[in-house]
């Protein structure tokens, strides 16, 4: 009886000093409820402030503290005790601590209830209440520009883990964040690109559902904005969206998308990061039909202006586009339904190749480049092979 009146007595000690806390602390997220979530570092700051309090706040503490390791809020009844002695008056603790020893049995036990529903309030919400709140922020109309920014970033971490990625169409989520793609700020609109790509990256399920929704046309209208991030995270959209997932790619090919890649790669004044991002995309939709023995190859895949546009990169004075360029061209050589000599005699594909070899013999020399000079040149001669041998089977099919 007695270890129970003490537990009782330590809860209604937390709830008196917490009355006579000196600061009131608010969070913005969660205004309405009028909490504040506190960090590891605050709660640990208030552990050594109320190590310094006098005696009386010593004997409340007991001996045996535990480190706290937390994400946010109170991890335990004693977490919050240390905020409570760390935020009050230490005469006011003793006084309080003397009032608890005259309360009756039922008294204790109505301030026992009060403690637990307050405990129940300050615990730490759960991804999918965190997920809600978001949400409802941004179909909220009159929303700030500052919160709703802070919402979408909220989402973009919280939807890293699988689990809550799925469960982001569920709670509205998928049809908020494609709303805001048609934001007139263009920083909402590249965040809200990135949630999409974030939560649909290797998420077939969520692929799906958003592909449902039908952002791809203005994902791909967002990829010409003059807003470079807007347009780069809505190429990261799209990429994430069809990558693997061939719904995906016949509704991008519908949407006339190679030819939106085609027009990236061939224009030298587009940003570098954009053009990396694209001929990445291109290697990896041409990895898909080669692995995809039943599927018919798509003709773009054929053109010849495309194929210059990709061979011309292997010239980028730009060493990582130049290395995805490659990848990409290996990939292309592959294709059946591309020409040896296309590659000879309209791409200069030989020239260029031969032209780099002597560029990566040069880097060869600096040792700050060596090792990725030797390993560049051993995909440009895997190229080459290809190349060569694709062009030995035209010249077995000469009639002589």
């Amino acid at each position: 009886m007695r270890q129970s009146i003490s537990i009782i007595s330590l809860s209604l000690i937390i709830l008196l000093a917490m009355s006579f806390a000196s600061t009131e602390r608010v969070n913005k997220s969660e205004a309405s409820t009028g909490l504040f979530w506190s960090t590891a570092k605050e709660e640990g700051d208030l552990l050594r402030k109320a190590q310094t309090d006098d005696d009386s706040s010593s004997l409340l503490l007991g001996d045996n503290q535990e480190e706290h390791q937390l994400d946010g809020g109170f991890s335990s009844l004693e977490g919050m005790l240390q905020w409570a002695i760390g935020h009050s008056d230490p005469a006011k603790l003793k006084e309080a601590a003397a009032d608890v020893q005259r309360l009756s049995p039922e008294e204790l036990k109505a301030r026992q209830m009060g403690i637990k529903e307050l405990m129940e309030k300050l615990k730490m919400p759960s991804d999918a209440q965190l997920m809600k709140t978001a949400i409802d922020d941004l179909n909220n109309s009159s929303l700030s520009l500052e919160d709703r920014h802070r919402a979408l970033e909220e989402l973009l971490i919280l939807v890293e883990p699988v689990d809550n990625a799925n469960d982001l169409h569920k709670l509205g989520g998928l049809t908020a964040v494609i709303g805001e793609l048609d934001h007139p700020d263009p920083e909402i609109r590249t965040i809200s690109a990135w949630v999409l790509g974030k939560a649909s990256q290797n998420n077939p399920v969520v692929q799906k559902q958003i592909l449902e929704l039908g952002p791809l046309t203005k994902l791909m209208e967002m990829v010409n904005s003059t807003f470079i991030e807007e347009a780069i995270k809505a190429l990261y959209a799209l990429s994430a969206l069809i990558i693997n997932n061939p719904e995906g790619q016949e509704s991008f090919y519908r949407e006339a998308g190679h030819l939106m890649l085609q027009n990236i790669l061939s224009n030298s004044s587009t940003d570098i990061r954009l053009r990396r991002k694209s001929v990445f995309l291109v290697a990896d939709l041409v990895e898909n039909q080669l692995g995809s023995s039943n599927k018919a190859v798509l003709p773009f895949f054929s053109n010849q202006l495309f194929l210059k546009s990709v061979v011309d990169l292997i010239a980028s004075p730009d060493l990582d586009l130049q290395e995805k360029a490659l990848y990409a061209v290996k990939s292309l050589l592959q294709l059946r339904s591309t020409e040896a000599l296309v590659f000879k005699e309209v791409c200069k594909l030989d020239v260029t190749l031969e032209t780099m070899r002597q560029q990566l013999q040069q880097l060869m020399v600096d040792e700050n480049f060596k090792e990725y000079a030797v390993d560049v040149e051993s995909l440009r001669r895997e190229v080459e092979l290809i190349f060569l041998g694709k062009l030995d089977k035209v010249d077995t099919q000469v009639p002589t």
